[in-house]
């Protein structure tokens, strides 16, 4: 198949595509790491709203997505940053999406469930103290564990605007990670992710902040069932992991580097140690071969795993290159382009944040890597949305 697309110089050229189709397994598998897909959603374009402002869901195609990621063997961490989190989905749909999402799991034995709590729904002016923070985090707190949700610990923005030292740091985690239900994950995201963020722990130098964050681990080992990292940089995630307390596991949240950072080293004294489990938005953009890699990986064949994967490189750096907190425009056209929703339109207006020639890359490398499930479908609808932005 031929398509005309558009280069970085903004001039037309044909792609022949491979049109190599992605297999998706038939029956659900058994992995041997713990693996969250970071879950998008799909927006409703025809409710009346206002998109930059509002964020209404199509709320079928958003959990048949979820019911997919729960058939392929993958958990679902629910309404985190690949969910447009604080980039056009408010508190209280994020707190709808999680109830719904938790309500179907129940008819998946064994479905993974983690749900981002964080302070999002704080206004910045409201923000005054640490105290502040706590509330707000205790707020989504309640809310989540009343649906019986396992807590992600999200980065906090407004934790990052009033804390003055690590202390900080430590009292407001200390609170939440000791009056938990169940032992939470909790999330580092970079500032690459969210400029936000930057000098989360408390410190700009990177190793105090991590030594921050052990300092808080080891003091509520029991509490903290891992900490998702997403710095993109797999030597400090390695480092790191080999540093965490007995049982403690360290969730990969480096969409550059996951295929060695899972399959692991071998290098530790605990064996979750010696390796990664997975909590990654690039998963749902690549879910079946992520599936057919990870089946091949708990098979004892972790050559055969990171062979798998090793095509999907490119395209996940492209997904998340800078600057990275647009990457859910490339997930969500993924899921357009394989068939999984019917429109490119995301919450927020965010499908308008990578230019067309970066789409275009995308398809090319999407089709290089394999990952299409209905190539002609890819191809046609990739077409239609040239003719109307060319």
């Amino acid at each position: 198949m031929e398509i005309q697309l558009i280069n970085n110089q903004g001039n037309r050229y044909s792609y022949n595509m491979l049109a190599k189709a992605m297999v998706t397994p038939k029956e659900t598998p058994s992995f041997n790491r713990i693996v969250y897909s970071a879950a998008h959603v799909v927006s409703n374009p025809l409710a009346t709203a206002d998109p930059w402002i509002n964020s209404p869901l199509d709320w079928e195609a958003t959990l048949a997505y979820r019911r997919y990621l729960w058939s392929l063997g993958f958990g679902v961490a629910e309404a985190m940053d690949t969910a447009q989190r604080g980039m056009g989905l408010d508190w209280p749909t994020s707190l709808e999406l999680i109830q719904r999402t938790l309500l179907a799991a129940k008819d998946y034995p064994n479905a993974l469930v983690a749900s981002g709590c964080g302070t999002d729904h704080l206004e910045p002016d409201q923000v005054k103290s640490v105290d502040d923070v706590i509330r707000a985090y205790e707020h989504q707190m309640e809310a989540i564990e009343a649906l019986g949700g396992k807590l992600i610990i999200m980065a906090s923005r407004a934790l990052v605007k009033v804390a003055k030292s690590p202390d900080d740091y430590e009292k407001v985690y200390a609170r939440i990670i000791s009056q938990a239900k169940q032992p939470v994950i909790l999330h580092w995201l970079g500032d690459m992710f969210d400029p936000a963020l930057r000098g989360y722990w408390g410190h700009l130098d990177l190793d105090k902040a991590t030594q921050t964050a052990l300092d808080i681990i080891c003091a509520y080992k029991d509490k903290v069932d891992g900490i998702k990292v997403s710095l993109l940089d797999k030597q400090r995630e390695i480092t790191m992991r080999r540093r965490l307390p007995a049982g403690v596991r360290m969730y990969t949240g480096d969409d550059f580097n996951y295929p060695e950072l899972i399959a692991g080293d071998g290098i530790g004294t605990e064996t979750v140690h010696q390796q990664s489990d997975a909590l990654l938005g690039i998963f749902d953009a690549i879910a079946p071969m992520a599936s057919n890699a990870l089946r091949q990986l708990a098979l004892g064949n972790s050559k055969g795993f990171i062979q798998t994967l090793e095509p999907t490189l490119a395209l996940s750096r492209h997904i998340f290159q800078a600057p990275t907190r647009f990457y859910k425009t490339g997930v969500v056209c993924m899921a357009w382009l394989n068939g999984h929703q019917s429109h490119f339109s995301m919450v927020g207006g965010q499908q308008s944040a990578r230019s067309v020639q970066h789409l275009c890359d995308l398809f090319v490398l999407a089709d290089k890597a394999g990952v299409f499930i209905h190539p002609e479908q890819a191809c046609s609808r990739m077409q239609s949305y040239l003719t109307i932005h060319t």
